[in-house]
């Protein structure tokens, strides 16, 4: 809006014509604001009194004039208006709350949704079947949120290498050490709670593939509630709080995700890991496309967030077709041999490949450029074609890190010894016939694990590159992924191990059924084919009620739900509200199945649906001797 130039003025020199308003010749702003909001008669007879004032600061409603306060509150504190017009915002751009602050200035804005101060436990254990989840209210249920908590006891314990994996038969687990690699069944929040005692601040890299949830019937995220973007936001911000905490300080998170949700989650991530940065790969996973109403998507996202202010992301390899060589030899200023003492050193040559280095030279020998010694090695000198000595661009302590990049070229009578740059900075788009997820996803799956149902499997080598983006130089990492799916994060540890003779290890978590027939099995089968040298833990979250609650979903008749009723007096934990008494009713038998299948997972207590650590000893749950030594291993607990 455009300035009355005489605005201003007018109202500079008509506020110090009222004395109350000025203090040693200067205008009290906080007095003629307060006293606008109070709505002054003093001043409001002040500002009608000037025709220009009150034409700008005032309304005709009616034949009335009404004072709008706000506008002439923001001209008065105004401090950044433009030299030729007048705006009630300052020279910037940007997002403003309805108070006029800008968010990027506010500690106060964060994303808000329902539930956000629940916990979603996620226990859905098929793919093709919603559950009622239980929202855990931080405020109201903090004892039940305490106890969901707790470390789980594990059971099932399988040790797998080499030899187990081509007999196909599991050892004894015996003692578990951080070098072992770790495959857990069970709900993926409980698994993260059970990691902290061993893993807190151990892990280097946490990839994760979560269900995208799309408005569609191919969804696999189907918690029942009417807020579908709530809980999903729900259901990931609970299990990145605790993945944070396993992080190291230099750790690095990716999360897989499409589009329907890719917005959420990143405000998501930049809340969860405010010192961190957040950057967006885009994926071409799907070189076909997936016909939509306006665009066909054949990408998808990876969501790097990574330390601020730190080199954590490896660069990228470059073709050998594209590699840019330039001579090692330093020149211009500053290249000569006194600048560098320890840069004058030879490259040993033999038949025309880099075989290795001498010591630095005395500073009083003056060698030729190229010399031939013995058995046709040849020693080559920083020394140009003017015979100047010069310097090699890496120092002798420093130059074996990078002898693969070196080349020898014979040329004019002599040898050149030439750098080549193999890597550059990782870019934002990856396109590579790689990232096939039918090819290198699902495909790939179906000849390793015939039969196996899991739908939608990333390729291998998308996984690999993003873990090997984060870890490529940590021969040693620790890779957690808990959504494992069909185990492709752990296939990828062992495919980039076996590329540089890696040693690093996986934790993966999966809930649904198939984490035994179809995750397990996979790595046991990549093992057996590559005969490699590596093996991973196999264990089981202690099921209390939930085992009963899968017998309840199992059952077909009416007989088997009077046996599960039975036992459920006898072993299973009620909740607090449900009468003995009354559960023992006659009516039982007189209901429908569906109707006796919720009565009894009614009474079920959902806050024991597995067996918590402390209770390890409890002779009720008939933990094996084997299991519990394993847990016990693995928590670091005395025998």
């Amino acid at each position: 809006m455009a300035l009355n130039t005489n605005l201003l003025d007018d109202l500079t020199d008509l506020l110090q014509s009222e004395q109350s308003f000025i203090s040693d010749g200067a205008i009290l702003k906080n007095a003629v604001i307060e006293a606008a909001l109070n709505m002054e008669p003093r001043l409001l007879e002040l500002l009608m009194g000037a025709k220009t004032i009150k034409t700008h600061f005032f309304t005709e409603v009616s034949g009335v004039p009404v004072f709008d306060k706000v506008k002439f509150q923001d001209f008065v504190s105004n401090k950044a208006f433009l030299p030729d017009s007048y705006t009630a915002f300052r020279n910037r751009i940007g997002l403003m709350d309805a108070r006029g602050n800008y968010l990027s200035q506010s500690r106060d804005v964060v994303l808000a949704w329902p539930y956000k101060d629940c916990v979603l436990e996620g226990g859905m254990v098929k793919e093709d079947r919603g559950r009622d989840e239980v929202f855990w209210n931080t405020t109201l249920a903090p004892d039940d949120i305490t106890r969901l908590y707790e470390p789980k006891a594990l059971a099932g314990w399988e040790r797998w290498d080499a030899e187990a994996a081509a007999e196909r038969r599991a050892k004894p687990v015996g003692e578990i050490s951080d070098d072992d690699s770790l495959l857990i069944k069970g709900n993926n929040l409980l698994v993260l709670h059970s990691l902290k005692k061993r893993y807190a601040g151990k892990i280097d890299c946490i990839y994760i593939d979560p269900p995208y949830n799309p408005p569609s019937d191919s969804n696999t995220f189907l918690y029942n509630n009417r807020f579908n973007h709530s809980s999903w936001l729900t259901f990931m911000k609970n299990r990145l709080d605790e993945a944070k905490l396993l992080l190291k300080n230099d750790g690095s998170m990716i999360v897989a995700i499409d589009e329907n949700e890719f917005f959420y989650l990143g405000v998501l991530l930049q809340e969860v890991f405010p010192d961190h940065e957040v950057h967006c790969i885009s994926v071409v996973h799907n070189p076909r496309g997936v016909q939509g109403a306006n665009f066909s998507y054949i990408n998808e996202y990876a969501l790097f967030v990574i330390p601020k202010a730190m080199k954590s992301i490896c660069g990228r390899v470059i073709d050998p077709e594209e590699v840019n060589w330039s001579n090692f030899r330093n020149w211009g200023t500053e290249s000569e041999r006194g600048d560098a003492r320890n840069c004058f050193y030879s490259i040993k040559v033999k038949d025309g490949a880099v075989i290795g280095f001498g010591e630095v030279l005395a500073d009083d020998a003056h060698p030729e450029q190229t010399v031939e010694g013995d058995d046709g090695v040849f020693e080559v000198f920083p020394i140009d074609r003017r015979g100047v000595e010069r310097k090699w661009r890496y120092a002798r302590q420093s130059v074996d890190q990078i002898s693969d990049l070196l080349r020898a070229v014979w040329r004019n009578g002599h040898y050149e010894i030439e750098l080549g740059k193999n890597f550059g900075t990782m870019r934002t788009v990856w396109q590579d016939s790689r990232y096939d997820a039918n090819k290198y996803g699902t495909q790939l799956l179906r000849e390793l694990v015939p039969g196996c149902d899991f739908t939608f499997p990333k390729s291998l080598w998308t996984v690999h590159d993003c873990i090997k983006a984060v870890v490529g130089e940590k021969k040693n990492a620790k890779i957690l992924d808990f959504f494992a799916g069909s185990g492709t994060t752990g296939h990828a540890v062992f495919e980039l191990n076996k590329s540089d003779d890696g040693r690093r290890t996986f934790i993966m978590a999966e809930q649904l059924e198939y984490a035994e027939t179809c995750t397990k099995q996979r790595i046991v089968e990549v093992m057996k084919r590559g005969n490699l040298d590596a093996g991973f833990l196999y264990a089981e979250i202690m099921h209390s009620n939930s085992a009963i609650a899968a017998r309840i979903e199992r059952a077909t008749d009416m007989a088997a739900l009077q046996v599960i009723h039975a036992d459920i007096r006898d072993t299973g934990y009620l909740r607090y509200d449900v009468d003995p008494s009354a559960f023992d009713t006659d009516d039982f038998t007189a209901l429908t199945i569906d109707e006796a299948k919720r009565v009894l997972m009614d009474c079920l207590d959902a806050n024991h649906l597995y067996v918590n650590l402390d209770s390890l000893g409890d002779a009720d749950f008939d933990i094996c001797g084997e299991d519990e030594a394993a847990t016990r291993s693995f928590y670091g607990l005395g025998a």
